[in-house]
């Protein structure tokens, strides 16, 4: 039991390493970037305050096991900005190498049952992992927009990358679909996004 408890430990010391992971999203004060664990501890109450836009079934605490854990493999991989074509050339082996160590780091059982949510997020083959990334992806949106253009302006994106990377809310949360649609026409409009 007590080498059981140590490697748990050993585990949570070392995702402690998340508040040192910046990502490019500004908060919405815009006084500087957050860090994974705010970005994760914000995809949890996202959801849970959206979940009546679920699809029907969908299991929230299958969601917040899922957003809770998918990001834990950038404190070894580092944030690829979403719109970082050639970051994203090797990011899968890169996460996929940081997965196998980082959750290594937990008693075998306990690792593999992690290392199965993290898959199940990267996979999208369930509604619960659908729904976890649409979350995923709100949520710079919503800053990018709170910040008038934020990462957006700064790193001269379009209207079409934007409705691209976010097109799973059209199928997955269909309600947000014509709202971020909506939103981003307005963006543009503003001077915020560029056409």
């Amino acid at each position: 039991m007590e080498a059981r408890l140590l490697q748990q430990l050993r585990f949570l010391r070392e995702i402690d390493g998340m508040k040192n992971v910046w990502r490019q999203t500004r908060l919405v004060d815009d006084s500087r970037r957050e860090n994974d664990a705010e970005h994760t501890w914000e995809l949890v109450v996202m959801a849970l305050t959206l979940e009546e836009y679920a699809p029907t079934g969908t299991d929230l605490l299958q969601v917040l096991r899922l957003l809770a854990l998918h990001d834990i493999v950038e404190v070894d991989a580092g944030d690829t900005f979403a719109f970082d074509a050639s970051g994203h050339r090797d990011k899968q082996t890169r996460e996929a190498a940081a997965a196998e160590r980082i959750f290594g780091l937990l008693p075998p059982d306990q690792a593999d049952y992690f290392r199965s949510l993290w898959d199940e997020y990267e996979e999208q083959t369930t509604q619960e992992a659908q729904f976890a990334l649409c979350i995923d992806r709100l949520q710079p949106f919503l800053h990018n927009i709170y910040t008038r253009g934020g990462t957006w302006s700064e790193h001269d994106i379009r209207r079409e990358q934007v409705l691209q990377r976010n097109r799973p809310w059209a199928q997955h949360i269909p309600a947000l679909w014509q709202l971020v649609q909506d939103w981003t026409d307005q963006a543009v409009k503003d001077g915020i996004l560029k056409e």
